[in-house]
């Protein structure tokens, strides 16, 4: 596995995902489950499920069944029941439409290939609001170990959209919340990122719904570092582009907002966390060998 995830996702993994994706319900290796002994996977990236959607599907599954198995596990430490790896929504809309057996691929999987397929299967999606892609895409960098690259080819995405996706994580919570509800755009709150005043900033463009095109120019005319101040009150000296670019590529790299104060080559570099878990994995990476 260690040489599987250097590479991205393994390519037994990835073998396994095309050919749950690719199969019907009637092919060999899908069986019949019992709904009742399935159960969703509590790690599993979407956390949130349209009511419409879902609704949709339900009565899709009513109409014409199950056409795409979904992949399960063995349950841990629970013989005879199964962990969903891939495929929580139709296990819930065949619940909605009355189903009791539903088709599926059983695999033996660790945890961290569950992990694994799980997170890309769903990033290949485009439902997934962007506070769940962004942390969908954090997890594969901690927990797998890939690199932006890597993650970028796995889940069929441009790695400067990884980046930027990732730059979501180091916005404090209540503008996550207003992401996730949809009330900024995550494009909206990429702008927010640093800045000082970037709460309440959130705030007057929720209320005034402010479009992406708007929120850019409003930002421009509050000056390159957005009303940003050092402990002490004192005004930022301008930054060179090179600093400028640095301070950019560290904190997509990491997925943490990263600061460097350059003073004629001596300086700090600020590292900003908002969680405890995200300052453990910083830690973790930062003291891992090799």
């Amino acid at each position: 596995m260690a040489a599987d995830r250097q590479r991205g996702l393994g390519r037994g993994l990835s073998a396994l995902l095309e050919e749950t994706q690719g199969a019907t319900a009637g092919e060999a290796g899908a069986r019949e489950a019992p709904i009742e002994l399935i159960h969703r996977n509590p790690d599993q990236p979407r956390q949130t499920f349209d009511e419409a959607d879902l609704a949709d599907l339900t009565e899709s599954i009513r109409e014409k069944g199950v056409l795409q198995p979904i992949l399960l596990r063995p349950r841990p430490g629970h013989p005879g029941d199964y962990q969903i790896v891939v495929g929580e929504r139709r296990w819930r809309a065949s619940q909605l439409a009355g189903l009791k057996t539903i088709p599926a691929v059983v695999r033996e999987l660790d945890d961290r290939a569950t992990l694994e397929i799980a997170l890309i299967e769903n990033l290949q999606r485009a439902d997934l609001n962007p506070m769940e892609e962004a942390e969908g895409l954090g997890r594969l960098a901690t927990e797998s170990g890939l690199t932006q690259e890597q993650i970028a080819r796995a889940v069929g995405k441009s790695r400067p959209y990884v980046a930027n996706m990732l730059r979501l994580l180091s916005l404090p919570a209540p503008i996550e919340a207003n992401v996730r509800s949809g009330e900024l755009s995550a494009s909206v709150a990429r702008l927010l990122v640093g800045v000082a005043q970037a709460e309440e900033i959130a705030r007057k463009f929720v209320a005034e719904k402010t479009s992406a095109r708007d929120a850019e120019a409003y930002m421009r005319s509050l000056g390159r570092d957005a009303g940003a101040k050092p402990k002490g009150g004192r005004p930022r000296r301008g930054k060179s582009a090179d600093t400028v670019a640095l301070e950019r590529d560290l904190t997509a790299h990491i997925g943490l907002k990263v600061e460097i104060d350059d003073r004629d080559g001596k300086g700090e570099v600020r590292i900003v966390y908002q969680t405890l878990e995200q300052l453990d994995d910083l830690v973790r990476r930062l003291t891992r060998k090799g």
